[in-house]
């Protein structure tokens, strides 16, 4: 509202000095929307007339409009105005429709009361998002609260989903050491599916939960935030009081942190339905009034089935978690609570992980690889050892000779294997024999063997070339090719050359 005298003057700068509706906002400093209802305003002139605007023919008509269609935009009775010849602006037009529309009755609620021990509410509230490592996680606050006592609960985590949302059940039921008979949730999609009307569809989990429980699922009517007002109020409250300017290392410092401020603050407040005791006191009294615990919890953990690629790599959460090797492609079910992320082949537990909340990570277990690791090495020795069978049959009884003399089979395996590669079947399988005959069955012996040999022959000892230590390097074959075509090759293009030589030169006839 501005003042009367501020109106006047106003009207004065508009309608005598003839200023813009700008100017005299920014003179004044005031908003040009002031200025507007200022200007429109009807004000009795000394003589009892009143202004009379363009519109004031078509009140009736916008008044009758907007009996029948309240929310009708001021634009579409624009229009409607126009076709009936009016000629005014649109802002005027608003300025009258704001004033004319039929404003809603405002709704009056009850004060809801409840038993102690009878009701508990339920709900989520967000509070920003977490990087760890790569991933950006929501923060989530499940919140519980006791409407009696307005005892509170509040469990922080990464994600919103069922299993969060039942262990946030489990932990506040712990903490109030009872269960009440009945929860009230948000249309939470945790809670109910779906709804038409009166007619609800509850998730079949959150029912198992609470036939283990014992207590009512009962979710408010939409758009009725009223009746589980005291959960909304409470993460209002956890908003600007304990987030407000905290800093915390993780999820688990920021859960502590909160079981502390609540034994602080919390709970030493008077109780909001009686100011005489506190809500510690309160929630001390409705303790007893509370159904009790089962012996057991009921659990609150991911069950999912898994199944790997062709590597030891399940994925879970945006991360890869490593099984046995004998278990590629076969159906796993996966395990996975806040904290581990279990694989399990049947009953039996075959992997356990810490849960990783990165994006992207490798979490491996030695054992995993190393045993991938030797099994690709077995079985690159067991094609070493078929290729030397073909080459020469009697080096089953070479390596049995090599291993009784205290030699590995897998590095006399690979030594022969080089040999072999070094001086070509031939020489090699000669040296195998002379070798047993000697009764010198060593890779040591076999090389001193071919080494005298191609020294006896003349030849020129080949060079070992130092090749990367990979697998796909180590295992490819290369297969021989004959040379005597590069001499062939060479014969021709020397006999071309000579043919060029023969032939006569014309210039110098």
């Amino acid at each position: 509202m501005i003042t009367d005298e501020l109106k006047a003057k106003i009207r004065r700068l508009y309608y005598a000095e003839h200023w813009r509706v700008g100017t005299i906002a920014t003179q004044l400093d005031v908003h040009h929307d002031t200025v507007e209802r200022a200007i429109g305003a009807r004000l009795f002139s000394p003589n009892g007339k009143s202004y009379r605007s363009k519109l004031d023919p078509y009140v009736p008509f916008i008044r009758e409009t907007l009996e029948k269609y309240p929310r009708l935009r001021a634009t579409r009775i624009y229009e409607m105005l126009v076709s009936r010849g009016c000629d005014t602006s649109i802002g005027q037009l608003r300025r009258v429709v704001r004033r004319l529309r039929p404003r809603p009755q405002a709704e009056a609620y009850m004060r809801l009361k409840t038993l102690p021990g009878e009701q508990a509410q339920v709900d989520w509230g967000h509070f920003g998002k977490l990087k760890i490592g790569q991933a950006l996680r929501p923060l989530m606050a499940f919140v519980m609260v006791l409407s009696w006592s307005r005892a509170v609960h509040v469990l922080f985590t990464l994600d919103a989903k069922l299993e969060s949302f039942l262990r946030g059940h489990v932990a506040a039921f712990r903490f109030f050491g009872g269960v009440p008979r009945v929860v009230l949730y948000d249309n939470l999609k945790s809670a109910v599916l779906s709804r038409h009307r009166e007619v609800i569809e509850f998730n079949p989990k959150l029912l198992e939960f609470c036939a283990h429980y014992h207590y009512e699922p009962r979710p408010v009517a939409p758009a009725r935030g009223n009746e589980k007002g005291i959960v909304e109020r409470l993460i209002r409250w956890l908003r600007d009081r304990f987030m407000a300017a905290r800093d915390f290392r993780d999820v688990d410092d920021l859960n502590a942190q909160f079981i502390r401020w609540r034994a602080q603050w919390a709970h030493p407040r008077p109780c909001p339905g009686d100011s005489t005791i506190t809500v510690e006191q309160a929630l001390e009294k409705e303790r007893s009034l509370l159904l009790p615990l089962p012996e057991n919890d009921h659990p609150c953990e991911t069950i999912m089935p898994v199944c790997s690629g062709k590597t030891p790599y399940v994925r879970f959460d945006l991360n890869d978690y490593t099984i046995p090797h004998t278990l590629v492609r076969k159906p796993l079910t996966l395990v996975a609570n806040h904290k581990t992320v279990r694989i399990l082949d049947g009953q039996q537990i075959v992997a356990e992980h810490p849960r990783s909340w990165d994006k992207g990570v490798e979490v491996e277990e030695p054992s995993h690889i190393e045993g991938l690791a030797e099994q690709k090495r077995e079985a690159r020795l067991s094609r070493g050892r078929g290729r030397l069978v073909d080459v020469a049959p009697e080096i089953d009884v070479f390596l049995s000779g090599a291993i009784e003399r205290g030699l590995t089979l897998g590095r006399a395996t690979r030594q022969l294997l080089e040999l072999l590669d070094d001086y070509g079947d031939r020489a090699f399988c000669d040296a195998i024999k002379l070798a047993l005959e000697r009764g010198t069955p060593t890779p040591s012996a076999v090389a001193f063997l071919l080494n005298q040999a191609q020294r006896q022959s003349g030849t020129t000892p080949s060079l070992r070339v130092s090749l990367p230590n990979h697998p796909g390097v180590h295992d490819a074959r290369v297969t021989p090719h004959k040379l005597e075509s590069y001499d062939e090759l060479s014969k021709d293009k020397e006999e071309a050359l000579q043919t060029d030589e023969d032939t006569p030169n014309d210039d110098a006839t």
